[in-house]
């Protein structure tokens, strides 16, 4: 049985980044990861621009300007003002070559067609230079940068409208057990409503992996092992849920073991998700998780998470934050263990219903409290680690 942290390693070491760039309209580029860097087709700013509503001045001795006209944003006027003279602007006009400082509007006082400034400015004051956010040709956004809102809108400012990302792993998601029926059927005595394959793909939606199908596998060996067979060889990453214990009627694992799937783990020293398996063959990754809801989500977070940022060129794990526990809280056995908590401002709590069935507590949740093997207790103000979920 490994360790955590040599889980998360093996996960991390066998995971390749998906060598492979799809070019997409910026637009539709959200939480995509930059494949290559890209380069600036323009100095941004493009012409020395107005930083606040007031006056381009040409500097002189005197606090007394004669005001000659007035400058809006996309104005393309380029007046000549000799020393002494001022131009109203706005903020994101361009100012003209021949004034040397803008003044705000507040330290100005008007007098017709004459202005009187407080003070005057340094030069260059509130003028933002050309190329003072990127330079034409220099690297506007690194490759291996994660497409946020602000980078889209940063590259739409530069006039781009396409970028090449790292593809989209292509997932499938496989659920076993003949105890399993969907949502909307009744519900005869010995079946349960299956919630694992909705709850992990709305978290890769979440997440903005969208190339998810879900399939139902009979607790028989062939129909396991022919689902499987296929799913492995049109997919960069499998997960399954359920069927991977050593039951009469679990057949996961022999049906990976004919497939030749190599096992990089089996087992992790933790609760709730101790029989989780991870493999991979030639060109897919392969989870096998726990059947128990929470178990499975708590294992999705840690490690799957963890291959798929690794996939599509990031190197992200669950973000780690210490915390003062506002809860007591008695420990069971000596497995490290991950708790359903919440996390507000430096403050957790742990939440009550830990079992690995249980998914009440973790709709609420949106953090882990990692708790080690030697800890039997965590106290109110103790200093926890807790794992921040990225929901």
């Amino acid at each position: 049985m490994i360790s955590i942290e040599d889980a998360i390693k093996a996960v991390i070491e066998t995971s390749n980044t998906i060598s492979i760039s799809i070019t997409f309209p910026i637009e539709r580029a959200l939480n995509l990861v930059l494949f290559s860097d890209v380069y600036s087709p323009i100095n941004m700013p493009p012409f020395r621009q107005s930083a606040m509503d007031g006056y381009a001045l040409n500097l002189h001795g005197d606090l007394t300007y004669s005001l000659v006209g007035e400058i809006k944003a996309g104005d393309s006027y380029q007046p000549i003002l000799k020393k002494g003279e001022a131009i109203r602007i706005f903020t994101g006009a361009a100012v003209p070559d021949s004034a040397n400082a803008v003044i705000m509007q507040e330290k100005v006082i008007s007098k017709g067609n004459t202005i009187v400034v407080e003070s005057n400015p340094v030069e260059e004051q509130n003028i933002r230079p050309i190329g003072e956010q990127v330079k034409n040709g220099e690297i506007a956004l690194k490759k291996g940068t994660k497409l946020t809102s602000a980078a889209i809108g940063y590259l739409s400012s530069l006039g781009i409208t396409e970028v090449s990302v790292y593809k989209k792993p292509s997932i499938a998601l496989i659920t076993t057990g003949n105890e399993l029926i969907e949502a909307g059927q009744p519900l005869t005595y010995g079946k349960i409503y299956e919630s694992n394959s909705i709850m992990l793909k709305t978290a890769l939606l979440n997440l903005g992996f969208d190339k998810v199908s879900i399939h139902k596998i009979e607790d028989n060996f062939d129909d396991t092992y022919n689902e499987l067979q296929e799913v492995v060889e049109k997919n960069d990453m499998v997960i399954i849920t359920g069927g991977i214990s050593v039951g009469d009627y679990d057949f996961v694992g022999k049906a990976l073991k004919k497939l030749e799937i190599e096992e990089i783990f089996y087992k992790v020293n933790q609760k709730p998700g101790k029989p989780l398996f991870f493999g991979k063959n030639d060109h897919t990754l392969l989870f096998a998780l726990p059947g128990n809801p929470a178990a499975a989500l708590s294992c999705f977070y840690i490690y799957v998470y963890t291959a798929l940022q690794k996939m599509t060129g990031l190197k992200n794990t669950l973000t780690k934050v210490m915390a003062i526990s506002a809860s007591n809280f008695e420990k069971k056995g000596d497995r490290p263990q991950f708790l359903k908590a919440i996390y507000n401002d430096g403050t957790v709590t742990i939440l009550e219903g830990q079992s690995s069935a249980m998914l009440q507590t973790f709709a609420i949740s949106n953090a882990l409290v990692k708790m080690s093997g030697d800890l039997d207790q965590i106290k109110i103000n103790d200093m926890v680690e807790v794992l921040l979920l990225p929901i």
